[in-house]
């Protein structure tokens, strides 16, 4: 491993006492050959189709669209509404619905997810999508949000959403599949994709998801559901994403919020091997397998927050039968990824399938 050196007295002249006094080897992980071949053998749980049809069905009790008015987003090009659907136990989440102004006809429609704890913001924070004329959703992550704010934050009504857990959500009921916070919150996802199903602005056939971050693991996630129960998409794009190969995950990089897990781990120490299986329930490396929809992925490959071997490993098991997916790589970064180069390659990447 290669660090970088100090001069000679141990410290650098005139920044000591910064982050610098202790830099971080920037490229820490496997050699890019070996990220091109990372396919590592996680443990897919037996349960675990059973487990998400089941849930999904439980969901789909509830009708999914509770309400959608229009808004003043103070923007003159593009019309917002404020929408609500029924997400996992029918709980109210809230989205965004961004329109070009004027559009009459049903849209392709771009569907994204938030980065860990961010949410939708304000009406006017993201409408890059529907300025390149999509129909955009995006999704209100539940009890997160905290990092912008923005109008009505939607909570997480779980009752037992607090009970010994790490401050923060990757170990909130994570001595169950049952009771983990992720399980809510994929089947949010994937009920905002089906209530964009319902919305006559929506062309049901030509939809793709997208997302960074968290979002890029909802996204994946999203992706496998879709597939497992037979919903068309025509494109998921996960950008460096979270919630992948959970095992290296949490022993390679002690950034947060993989740590939270370590944290909490720390503590109840009687709790691994419970913990690992409830992950494995939510790992964007197993569930993405079931896609059906053509991917672009990114990595920045001195990412510590989601370690490119990670989403390595969900780029190589995404999606048996996939065979048009690719991997935008950004080498000298972390994970800010390629910002707006990334931003730049899914338009195009879009524009080819929308």
């Amino acid at each position: 491993r290669r660090r970088h050196a100090a001069p000679e007295g141990g410290s650098v002249p005139g920044l000591a006492g910064t982050l610098l006094d202790s830099w971080p080897m920037p490229l820490f992980d496997l050699p890019a050959d070996k990220l091109a071949e990372y396919r590592p053998d996680l443990p897919v749980p037996e349960d675990l189709e059973r487990f998400w049809r089941e849930t999904i069905a439980e969901a789909r009790e509830h009708d999914v669209m509770i309400g959608c008015d229009e808004i003043n987003n103070r923007l003159r090009l593009v019309d917002t509404y404020d929408l609500t659907y029924a997400g996992f136990d029918g709980a109210p989440i809230r989205a965004w619905l961004h329109l070009p102004t004027g559009a009459t006809e049903p849209l392709p429609t771009v569907i994204s997810y938030c980065g860990y704890s961010g949410g939708r913001g304000f009406p006017f924070d993201d409408t890059v999508f529907a300025q390149a004329g999509y129909a955009q959703l995006i999704m209100d992550t539940r009890g997160q949000s905290y990092y912008q704010g923005g109008w009505a934050a939607t909570p997480d009504p779980w009752p037992r959403a607090g009970v010994n857990h790490a401050p923060g959500w990757m170990t909130s009921g994570i001595s169950d599949p049952r009771e983990y916070y992720y399980r809510r919150v994929f089947t949010d996802g994937l009920r905002l994709l089906e209530a964009a199903r319902s919305l006559p602005q929506v062309d049901n056939n030509r939809i793709a998801i997208t997302g960074r971050s968290q979002g890029g693991g909802i996204t994946l996630a999203v992706a496998g559901l879709a597939g497992l129960h037979d919903i068309p998409l025509v494109g998921a794009a996960p950008d460096v994403p979270f919630l992948c190969d959970f095992p290296r995950a949490t022993t390679i990089t002690g950034h947060a919020p993989y740590s939270e897990i370590s944290t909490y781990l720390k503590g109840f120490r009687d709790h691994h091997d419970q913990a690992y299986a409830t992950l494995s329930h939510f790992d964007g490396a197993i569930l993405g397998r079931w896609a059906t929809a053509p991917a672009l992925f990114s990595v920045g490959l001195m990412d510590p927050s989601c370690p490119p071997s990670t989403v390595y490993a969900a780029y190589n098991w995404y999606g048996d039968k996939v065979s048009d997916k690719q991997i935008e790589i950004y080498p000298h970064n972390e994970h800010d990824g390629g910002g707006s180069y990334q931003v730049l390659a899914s338009l195009d990447w879009l524009a080819e399938r929308l």
